[in-house]
């Protein structure tokens, strides 16, 4: 029943959450310094991981629901493309260890997704929750050493890929 309603409000808030890329670019800001741990149950310091070159961290609500699928295997599809250009990716959600380890491996994502279930992540980024259910927002940060550079707050889902090649292909003219 849970997991009915969840994507029943999910379905409802979808078309505000996944609407049409916004992202931007912005005046570059200390990208937060907070640790969580991935999908194996390693600890991950981003702060270490996004020092130098280019670090995506996007967040998105729930593992495995269709439009956090379609986000992440975006990624995944055009991974060869995004390595190419320099960028780490680390997907972010408030699901559990064991969420994240059973997405990782359905979806063969070859990046690293992180665990959230305290919020403390989402707090560090300033991702505001989706109302009524409490899951994290659709959003992307784009860091280059250490700082911030680009936020996306209505991420695509089908299109993430492309909108973050494109401004670091845009950034480099």
């Amino acid at each position: 029943m849970k997991l009915f309603i969840l994507i029943a409000a999910m379905s409802l808030f979808g078309s505000f959450f996944a609407s049409a890329s916004e992202g931007k670019l912005v005046e570059p800001y200390e990208a937060p310094k907070v640790e969580a741990k991935d999908q194996d149950g390693n600890a991950v310091k981003l702060e270490e991981a996004y020092a130098k070159g280019l670090t995506l961290v996007y967040f998105y609500p729930k593992s495995g629901t269709p439009g956090c699928t379609a986000q992440a295997c975006s990624l995944r599809d055009a991974y060869e493309d995004l390595t190419k250009e320099g960028i780490k990716v680390f997907g972010v959600s408030t699901d559990d260890v064991a969420a994240q380890k059973k997405f990782v491996e359905n979806k063969k994502l070859p990046f690293t997704i992180l665990a959230d279930p305290d919020g403390k992540v989402l707090e560090a980024f300033k991702v505001k929750k989706i109302p009524l259910i409490g899951l994290a927002s659709r959003q992307a940060f784009l860091i280059k050493d250490g700082k911030v550079i680009w936020h996306d707050a209505k991420a695509s889902t089908a299109e993430q890929a492309a909108d973050v090649l494109k401004v670091v292909r845009e950034m480099r003219k």
